[in-house]
């Protein structure tokens, strides 16, 4: 029998909240559930925006929330290191193979434009426009020209023929058209990776077979899949769960008010309060009731989870503190 293997992957640039929680807790259910190995990898490749405290928190969250890990930066495990800094040589080197076998080019675009379209990880639903292939065609003297005033980020060239079919574990068939999205950055003009290929590197090397992840993340998933291709890498099973909204329907943060961990416990709510609202969302419990994260194991069922992003009014919010 295969090997079943998950993951959770914070960013350590800014609190744990209850949309990490959410999808901490599926991740977690869904492996457990199927006897597997759960992994906790620390997503820190963009330096500037992340810091060692919030990592340390975050792992403090976690625990208190319940779950728990057999691998990760805090435990080791055979996949070391957990943490994304510690693991560039990894993504040169898949950045040398693509570089081999001319997957990638280089882009003389703004910097503005490199770092809205590079950050991660919030899908691309925000970057705007696909890339128009301004740099894709530039001949190989524009190419000399422009490198002597500006070091390039470097892109990789999309298949314009091939659609990307998958199925996701939640939200079913998914047909993406040759090319969606456009050409897309692998390295940053300042060295930095992108988001998208170091999940795809680390999720490989560490053997993971699902990866169950926000919504938001939906329309990465094409792109990852050409990483992948590209790569002769074995891509797992995706699975996007639907997204917490605010009443304003924008994703749950810190204009709804403190969703923090951290500040939901200070304010005296239980975990076990957090995890059995959290299930009651994702429709593994009929009525919202205080249950810790290990007794829904047996009854968690992914079919149960809803399609369509949830929104958080102000009476569901208020029986956290009930």
């Amino acid at each position: 029998m295969l090997n079943i293997r998950g993951r959770f992957a914070p960013t350590p640039s800014g609190m744990m909240h209850l949309g990490n929680a959410w999808a901490a807790l599926l991740a977690w259910l869904q492996i457990r559930k199927q006897n597997g190995q759960f992994v906790l990898r620390m997503e820190d490749i963009d330096g500037p925006r992340c810091r060692p405290e919030l990592a340390e928190q975050a792992l403090a969250d976690l625990r208190w929330l319940g779950l728990d890990w057999d691998e990760g930066p805090d435990i080791g495990g055979p996949y070391a290191p957990y943490t994304q800094s510690e693991r560039i040589h990894l993504y040169e080197s898949a950045m040398d193979k693509l570089l081999q076998s001319g997957k990638l080019y280089p882009c003389y675009c703004s910097r503005a434009e490199l770092i809205a379209i590079a950050s991660a990880p919030h899908g691309l639903s925000a970057e705007g426009p696909a890339y128009p292939y301004t740099c894709r065609l530039l001949t190989a003297e524009q190419r000399q020209e422009r490198q002597a005033h500006k070091d390039p980020s470097l892109r990789f060239r999309t298949d314009e023929v091939r659609p990307i079919l998958f199925n996701d574990g939640i939200a079913g068939i998914q047909n993406f058209p040759p090319g969606a999205g456009g050409d897309f950055v692998v390295r940053r003009a300042d060295g930095i990776m992108s988001y998208q290929l170091a999940v795809v590197v680390d999720d490989a090397a560490m053997g993971i077979t699902d990866v169950l992840r926000g919504g938001d993340l939906l329309d990465s998933t094409p792109r990852q899949l050409m990483l992948y291709d590209a790569l002769g890498l074995q891509a797992p099973r995706f699975a996007h769960i639907p997204l917490l909204l605010g009443e304003d329907g924008k994703r749950l943060a810190k204009r709804h008010g403190d969703t923090s961990l951290a500040g939901l416990k200070a304010a005296g709510v239980r975990s076990e309060q957090i995890i059995g609202w959290l299930a009651y969302l994702a429709g593994q419990l009929e009525r919202f009731e205080p249950v810790a994260a290990s007794e829904l194991i047996h009854c968690f069922e992914m079919a149960r989870i809803p399609t369509d992003s949830i929104t958080i009014h102000d009476t569901l919010m208020k029986q956290l503190f009930n």
